[in-house]
């Protein structure tokens, strides 16, 4: 029988998704029925499926599925997880209007790799896949200077990512390192030391690359897990935050991931007393209040505990450039 339900807080989402999506659904009404997202604006299934649903937003992966015409050019948002400078470049070529809903934490690792490389450094570039949009957008800003590295525990995965153990540079002495922004704080810690000793010249940011709403769904679930007999992970299979937070709650308790409550099965249930819920950065609240509804619907007298702090972080929603606008900023 459950007894307790114990929420994270904070949970859901962060600032950056908060922006991303305002941009997309304002966009949208400014260009109904006409406009295009490069990638997930954020990865959940359940936002992408409304915004296509509600607001008739239409989600790529390739501009060359865009069709253009001068006459109706059209507009254009990026995604939270960055993109590459070429791709930008492309799409202001095809004469698309461009909004960039980049989280600025991510904007900030950009900023960091075209500095570092400008001067001739090496970038170890800490990601768990080559294929996740925010690696492939930071690798694209200085391609020829980065070295795509995996996180410690990940070595081997993905065989695009060189061994923390074993990676080679150029100058050892003109080294940077930085990271995708939502990665384990533990196991990249882990990494950057291994990495430290190895070249002792490394320079890392003056802050850390890992994202503050990662960092702190991460605290919050290590302040739970010891309480609970069950931790309930509301996550996209696609979420890197969202994987990270269920692996940390799966090694310090026993936990499951769900898209949404309809995943629910009450076999889970059997001699748990304390439940603990979160979410990834990128789930709606919603999702949350519908699984917690599912729990008091076969439990009435369940407990429900709060505990933590909300973020009160907010972030200015981008303008709109013109294509001329974006090529001159490119250079």
């Amino acid at each position: 029988m459950v007894e307790r339900v114990y929420l994270a807080k904070p949970r859901g989402f962060c600032a950056g998704v908060v922006m991303a999506i305002q941009t997309v659904e304002r966009a949208a009404e400014e260009n109904p029925g006409d406009l295009v997202v490069y990638h997930q604006i954020v990865h959940n299934e359940t936002v992408v499926r409304r915004l296509e649903r509600e607001r008739g937003v239409r989600f790529v992966e390739d501009l060359g599925e865009i069709e253009t015409t001068e006459e109706r050019p059209g507009t254009i948002v990026f995604s939270a997880h960055g993109v590459a400078p070429e791709v930008r470049r492309q799409a202001a070529r095809l004469g698309l209007a461009q909004i960039d809903a980049t989280c600025p934490l991510v904007t900030k690792v950009h900023s960091e790799a075209r500095r570092y490389a400008a001067m001739g450094y090496t970038i170890l570039l800490i990601g768990d896949s080559a294929d996740h949009q925010e690696v492939k957008g930071t690798l694209g800003e200085a391609p020829e200077h980065t070295i795509l590295v995996a996180v410690h525990t990940q070595v081997g995965k993905d065989p695009r990512l060189a061994d923390p153990r074993t990676v080679e540079v150029p100058d050892p002495e003109k080294v940077l390192v930085l990271t995708q922004t939502t990665l384990s704080v533990d196991d990249t810690d882990a990494t950057i030391a291994i990495l430290k000793k190895r070249f002792p010249k490394l320079v890392t940011p003056a802050r850390s690359d890992l994202c503050y709403a990662t960092k702190n769904r991460q605290d919050a679930v290590r302040r739970l897990a010891p309480k609970v007999d069950l931790f309930l992970v509301l996550s996209s299979r696609h979420s890197s935050n969202g994987m990270r937070l269920f692996e940390l709650a799966g090694k310090l308790t026993r936990a499951v991931r769900i898209d949404t409550p309809e995943d629910l099965e009450e076999a889970w249930f059997e001699r748990v007393r304390n439940v603990g819920i979160t979410s990834a950065a990128s789930t709606p609240e919603d999702l949350v209040t519908g699984t917690l509804a599912w729990i008091r619907e076969r439990w009435p007298e369940v407990e429900v505990i709060e505990e933590g702090e909300w973020e009160q972080i907010r972030f200015r929603k981008p303008r709109p450039k013109r294509p001329e606008e974006v090529l001159a900023e490119l250079g």
